[in-house]
């Protein structure tokens, strides 16, 4: 079982908490996480690109010049590819670039992200994370003081309107409860700020 430093919102050790080994423990499986980054990913993409092919360009009606006796190379259309403004070959069209993974797999895959956390020793415990203030200044003060450094993943059991306030204008953190967490932003971020009430939820939900 891993053990971590439980700390205040002034850096300093308060107690201690013990993971559990099903969740925050596992080795991870690379080959699902790889999926699941490409799923998350996938997800954000709109897949509304599109290009005109020679039957969707406007002109080229007519038979630019005769078949023989000009001279010059035989042309059916001058909306062919090879012609400037002509249709556009194997180009991108609308598609869907979704992605499916079962339960079982979301799930280890989840895991497997929060046990690299906590091999990185890259997971922040806090006992809480309830400001007193809606100001930027004191998150960043908070932040500096449990040493969280560049992009930073807050988890919190359930949402703060203060703590809402102070961290919305902060680029490199993002805010989620513990039912919102996900792979792709869990390995995106470089420290991962957890209360210990969201890790109860999170236990009790991937045990």
């Amino acid at each position: 079982m891993k053990k971590l430093s439980v700390l205040n919102l002034k850096g300093e050790k308060v107690s201690d908490i013990t993971l559990k080994e099903e969740v925050f423990g596992i080795t991870p499986n690379d080959a699902v996480l790889y999926d699941a980054i490409t799923l998350a990913r996938n997800s954000m993409r709109q897949g509304t690109h599109d290009t005109k092919t020679r039957s969707e360009v406007s002109g080229g009606g007519r038979k630019p010049w005769r078949q023989k006796g000009t001279g010059r190379a035989r042309q059916g259309s001058t909306r062919a590819p090879h012609w400037t403004g002509g249709g556009v070959v194997f180009g991108p069209h609308p598609r869907s670039y979704d992605k499916k993974q079962n339960r079982k797999e979301r799930r280890l895959a989840l895991r497997s992200a929060l046990s690299y956390k906590v091999i990185e020793d890259a997971m922040i415990v806090v006992e809480n994370f309830n400001l007193e203030s809606e100001k930027t200044k004191d998150a960043v003060e908070i932040l500096n003081n449990i040493k969280a450094e560049k992009k930073i993943m807050i988890v919190v059991d359930e949402l703060n309107e203060n703590t809402v306030l102070a961290t919305r204008n902060l680029n490199n953190v993002i805010l989620l409860t513990a039912d919102e967490i996900n792979v792709y932003d869990i390995i995106n971020a470089n420290n991962m700020v957890i209360t210990t009430a969201a890790i109860k939820k999170i236990e009790e939900v991937l045990v």
